[in-house]
């Protein structure tokens, strides 16, 4: 069976439907950083469970009119760094598998990368990490508005809930608010742990 080419974006901790795709065995996957950098979508933000329900989590960056994803740098002018892991642990302490992974999450806030695609694109490489996952991909080498691969580029909105339907599985705070689907991946692996892959191979 011939391997399918997609064009993704890279998120900050991107939702479950996010790595739906990028773990399709047969996806060819490469990640899109010469496009524009568009407002108000997951490429500065993660959804958590929080306490009081979905928590966004959002990375400032600094503003300079247009610019290609990958030019894009993070600012520091506030210690968001340190508020986005206060509020990551506050919601996952008590979750079956925060405390074995804890650690390797921590690097995500202890360190300064200057653009937000390299920031993003640790966060991936953690997140394969934890999961014992090698998949390999690739990076654009300039902008295609007509991609000859798959373009999933538009297809993730932060704003509009995915109609997909996600199996629920435990979170910690279900008991109080219900199940809420399609959070950040740090919600799954922080709930389900190493069966994490499997939850995703599955949808």
């Amino acid at each position: 069976m011939k391997n399918m080419k997609v064009v993704l974006p890279l998120f900050y901790f991107p939702p479950i439907s996010w790595f739906k795709e990028f773990l399709k065995s047969d996806n060819e996957v490469v990640l899109e950083q010469f496009e524009h950098f568009p407002k108000q979508t997951y490429r500065n933000r993660t959804n958590i469970y929080a306490a009081n329900g979905k928590l966004s989590l959002i990375i400032p960056t600094q503003h300079k009119g247009k610019q290609a994803m990958k030019d894009v740098e993070i600012s520091y002018a506030e210690d968001w760094q340190k508020q986005h892991w206060k509020s990551i642990t506050s919601a996952y302490q008590a979750s079956p598998y925060f405390e074995y992974y804890e650690l390797k999450l921590a690097k995500i806030f202890n360190s300064q990368p200057k653009t937000l695609f390299e920031l993003n694109l640790k966060c991936l490489e953690i997140v394969l990490d934890i999961l014992k996952i090698e998949k390999e991909f690739s990076l654009s080498s300039d902008y295609e508005s007509l991609p000859a691969e798959e373009d999933f580029r538009n297809e993730f909105s932060a704003k509009v809930e995915s109609e997909e339907v996600f199996p629920e599985y435990y979170q910690t705070f279900s008991d109080k608010d219900g199940f809420i689907k399609n959070l950040s991946v740090l919600d799954l692996i922080c709930n389900l742990g190493p069966e994490s892959r499997a939850y995703i191979n599955n949808l």
